[in-house]
């Protein structure tokens, strides 16, 4: 009877040990300057993704504008693709708020809400962070986002470095 619990109590800690993150919903999106196409699908084994939904209306998304650029910088070159998706907002605002900041990261709109509802949308500012598997490691609503984002990409860069080239 023992040796019955000992191996049940073995089996319930490896399955609650290695759950896996939901997987992300693929999506394609254009991205502002109108020419470029962003599709999911090609980053996942590649990449990591941090998803940035936020709207040129929110105090939040203003305030943090310049550390999600300096985040994009310090990221880019270590296999991080920083995605902003302007939500529930205009052609001519967002392309302000990209010019206001000078935004270098990518930025698309998503007017609808028809990639963010997917994604669990619930109000601006709303991250997701988007692993080499294709798993949604992190969901973070409201500020600080930013500030927090680091410590996650550096562990999930740890974890999983990048593939060689």
């Amino acid at each position: 009877m023992t040796a019955r619990f000992a191996v049940l109590a073995l089996l319930l800690a490896l399955a609650t040990g290695s759950e896996a993150a939901p997987a992300a919903p693929g999506f394609k999106v254009r991205l502002i300057d109108g020419k470029t196409t962003l599709d999911s699908r090609d980053l996942i084994g590649k990449k990591i993704l941090v998803l940035r939904f936020q709207a040129s209306y929110c105090k939040t998304c203003v305030r943090e504008a310049p550390a999600l650029g300096r985040l994009f910088d310090k990221y880019r070159s270590r296999d991080v693709e920083v995605v902003a998706v302007h939500v529930q907002d205009t052609v001519a605002d967002t392309r302000a708020f990209v010019r206001r900041f000078k935004a270098s990261y990518p930025v698309a709109l998503d007017p609808k809400l028809t990639i963010g509802n997917t994604f669990g949308f619930k109000g601006t500012p709303y991250t997701v962070v988007i692993d080499r598997r294709g798993e949604m490691v992190s969901q973070i609503h409201g500020a600080s986002a930013v500030s927090r984002l680091p410590r996650i990409l550096d562990e999930l860069l740890k974890a999983n470095p990048p593939p060689s080239s």
